[in-house]
């Protein structure tokens, strides 16, 4: 789970993603073979994809200094691949992507950690500060990357010119007819999910394969406590218990999430409302990543075929699209850079998808 608090504060990925080009599986676990073995969920260092971590420091309107959550980096030739995530995610939900695409391309990534997900506007505003920070008053050339809720940030982001050496722009799973759907189910989504783990190894498991099943194994039910319904009564009795039981969790399972998406719906439909049309209007080679044709809206449909964008449909993948096929959506992404002459092939890497 890339959302795990204290994953990100011992420097570890939430669980072992599966290597390019070992055509992985969507749960990115390792996998012990043989007879009574079982799957090892044990978290591995971000060091295995990432070359630094850094931290950086930038100021607001008002002018206070904010430290920004880690970002993560590789590469040092080609243009910069900035990689926004989506909610309730991290920038390591980048890393087995990353690994990926610098296998195939001549580039530079980072994967940048988003604050709070907050009010839109101060999201887009980070990004700008992120690089203005970084790289001054002469970035080098930079492609914003976003899944989900991050493709939304990097389309707002361009739109207002947040990036002055922008050159492309690449949204991964985000339609706004899709998500403003999705959004009326949201809460009860996250209502069903583990409130907390008592391991990264337990959390791990759930991510891998509690979700994938209605019930989950035996094994992961005992180590997790699931959201509770509020109490009507509201008694000062039951509110004491239910302090003391929180307490005592807490002590028990100490793994939580970083980000309570709950809180931050208020938020949810300025994410995504007129986010096709922006899309449309953004005057860069744009690369649009989905996971099934059918998440199309109406606007979209008729840009696609009148070529305002490249389209590519990843069949076989849930929403996290980079984390179930990394190896696809690098391809996509190096054929699309290659394409527009915007960097170099390496390793012998040929593009594979139509139009190259």
């Amino acid at each position: 789970m890339s959302a795990l608090e204290k994953s990100m504060h011992l420097g570890r990925l939430p669980s072992r993603p599966p290597l390019p080009g070992s055509g992985g599986s969507q749960s990115g676990a390792k996998m012990r073979m043989g007879p009574g073995r079982k799957r090892d969920f044990s978290p591995v260092s971000w060091s295995q994809y990432f070359e630094s971590m850094e931290d950086v420091e930038v100021e607001n309107e008002t002018g206070k200094d904010i430290s920004f959550a880690k970002f993560y980096k590789s590469g040092s030739e080609g243009p910069v691949l900035l990689l926004l995530h989506g909610g309730g995610h991290s920038a390591l939900s980048w890393a087995v992507f990353t690994a990926a695409i610098i296998s195939r391309v001549q580039c530079r990534i980072v994967a940048l950690d988003l604050r709070g997900h907050a009010f839109f506007p101060s999201l887009c505003r980070d990004v700008g500060n992120v690089v203005e920070a970084m790289y001054g008053d002469l970035p080098p050339p930079i492609m914003l990357i976003g899944h989900s809720m991050g493709g939304a940030i990097a389309v707002h982001t361009a739109s207002s010119n947040l990036v002055p050496s922008l050159l492309g722009l690449c949204m991964i799973d985000v339609v706004e007819g899709t998500a403003m759907d999705a959004l009326n189910s949201m809460q009860n989504f996250l209502r069903g999910r583990p409130k907390t783990f008592k391991s990264l190894e337990n959390a791990i498991e759930w991510r891998c394969e509690g979700i994938t099943s209605p019930e989950g194994s035996k094994s992961i039910v005992e180590g997790i406590i699931e959201e509770e319904e509020e109490d009507e009564e509201g008694s000062e009795s039951v509110n004491k218990r239910k302090k003391e039981d929180d307490m005592e969790t807490k002590k028990d399972h100490p793994y939580t999430w970083r980000i309570e998406l709950a809180k931050t719906e208020k938020y949810w439909d300025g994410w995504f409302r007129g986010l096709s049309n922006l899309f449309l209007s953004c005057p860069i080679p744009k690369l649009l990543l989905l996971a099934g044709v059918d998440r199309l809206d109406k606007d979209l449909t008729i840009g696609q075929m009148q070529g305002k964008f490249q389209m590519q449909v990843l069949p076989q993948c849930g929403h996290a699209v980079h984390e179930d096929a990394p190896d696809k959506v690098a391809e996509a992404v190096a054929t699309f850079l290659i394409r527009h002459r915007f960097a170099e092939p390496i390793g012998g890497f040929q593009c594979v998808f139509p139009g190259c």
